[in-house]
Order: C-alpha cells, then sequence, then structure tokens
C-alpha cells in the first residue's frame, strides 16, 4: 500500500517527516505547531482572517490520511490477509482496520492497529500515530513516532520492491469513498453512513484492554460485508 507514486506517498511529501530527514535540523512536534501558530498570528495581524488551530490541521490530515488509506487500490484484500492467517497478522490488514474504526468513532481502538501495523513495518502506520498524537498536543509520542515513520519509508525505499496491487475491487462503495473525500474537502469530519457503522459497531470484542479499552476485532466475513454493500 506504501508503494512509490501512491496518493499516500504524495500525501507524507508535504509532510517534515520525510524528505530530506535530518535529525538535527527537522523541527519537533511542538516546534511545527508552534511555528504554525506564530505563522498564523502573523497572517492574522496582516489580513484579519482567521485559520483552523494547529490540532485542527493535524486532525484533518489524520481523517484525509485515513480516507485515502481506505480508497487504495489494495485495500480489501490487505483487510482479507488481515484475518487469513492466524500465525501471521498482516500489518498493512491492521492499517486498513485503524482506519476504519478512525472513521466510526474508536479512537483508541485505531491508535492500538496502527501501532501494531507500525510495528510490522508500516511507515503510513506510524505518520497516522504522529498526527494522532499532534492533535492531542502529545508532543514526545508525535516526535517518536514521527521519527519512526522516517525510518520505515527510508528503509521501505531502501530494501523493498513496490508491491503489486492486487485487483480485488474496492472496499467501499463508490459513493461511500466519493463521499468521505467530498467531507475532507470540504474540512468537515468524515464519517461512515451509519450501515457500515453499525456494521463496525458489531464486531466481536475480545477484551477491555487497560491501555486502549474496547477493541474491536476483525471477522473473516467483514472485507465481504463492505464490499458487497450497494
Amino acid at each position: 500500500m506504501d508503494r512509490p507514486g501512491s496518493a499516500i506517498n504524495a500525501l507524507l511529501e508535504d509532510a517534515y517527516i520525510i524528505t530530506g530527514f535530518d535529525e538535527s535540523h527537522a523541527p519537533t512536534a511542538a516546534e511545527r505547531i508552534a511555528r504554525a501558530a506564530g505563522r498564523r498570528q502573523d497572517r492574522q495581524g496582516r489580513t484579519g482572517l482567521s485559520e483552523p488551530p494547529a490540532h485542527e490541521q493535524l486532525a484533518h490530515e489524520l481523517d484525509l490520511t485515513c480516507t485515502l488509506v481506505l480508497n487504495a487500490a489494495n485495500a480489501a484484500a490487505n483487510l482479507s490477509q488481515l484475518v487469513d492467517d492466524v500465525q501471521r497478522i498482516d500489518p498493512e490488514g491492521a492499517l486498513v482496520f485503524g482506519c476504519l474504526l478512525h472513521l466510526t468513532g474508536h479512537a483508541e481502538a485505531c491508535r492500538f492497529w496502527w501501532q501494531f501495523a507500525a510495528g510490522g513495518g508500516s511507515h503510513t502506520a506510524a505518520y497516522c500515530l504522529y498526527l494522532y498524537h499532534g492533535r492531542c498536543a502529545e508532543f514526545r509520542d508525535a516526535d517518536y513516532w514521527r521519527r519512526q515513520a522516517a525510518v520505515l519509508r527510508a528503509r521501505d525505499q531502501d530494501t523493498e520492491p513496490p508491491r503489486p496491487v492486487c485487483l480485488q475491487g474496492s472496499l467501499l462503495p463508490e459513493r461511500v469513498l466519493r463521499d468521505i473525500l467530498a467531507q475532507c474537502h470540504r474540512g468537515t469530519r468524515p464519517h461512515l453512513p451509519r450501515t457500515l457503522e453499525t456494521l463496525i459497531d458489531g464486531l466481536k470484542v475480545d477484551c477491555d484492554d487497560e491501555d486502549f479499552g474496547e477493541i474491536p476485532q476483525p471477522s473473516p466475513l467483514l472485507t465481504c460485508a463492505l464490499t458487497s454493500r450497494p
């Protein structure tokens, strides 16, 4: 999913953590937010106009990233692989599942699955965690995941050939994908239709984790249920 030239990489290339990364010069999350606030105050003084606070911008970027993940050609195949092998849970499938949980309001559970995916090598999942913690002003955690995203992406570029696209069909109906993209472009908080939210909300919860709360588990039938929705 993180192949060169993808929509995800086009988004990531606009971030500090990606191109020409140098730990001694790259701004921390706290510095990035402070600089954004300073630029916003300067513009407000010149024009009288206001911009969204930095944490809202990071939240919007997280929403857009999740939308692009679900819109990727490999999303359905990756989600299927998440539950196909009980011996090895696919990290890219965990990324997709985390994005589904994010768009259905499972704020802590999505973080659990993104951490699993990042641990398996997904730099997009690490980037999601950077945005997640940055929007909450959790600067130390945001800085950690910013560095991890840069390291993982550089490693992928150096060692892995592009992954083939599995043409299994879109994970979500085309009208749903268009709608959540439109919500992102309007600057509103994207959400899935209620029928799909109900499907996600009805997934089995294995435990009530001390750190993450209730963690929905992907069903072997979830991909089919999502792709078959009209």
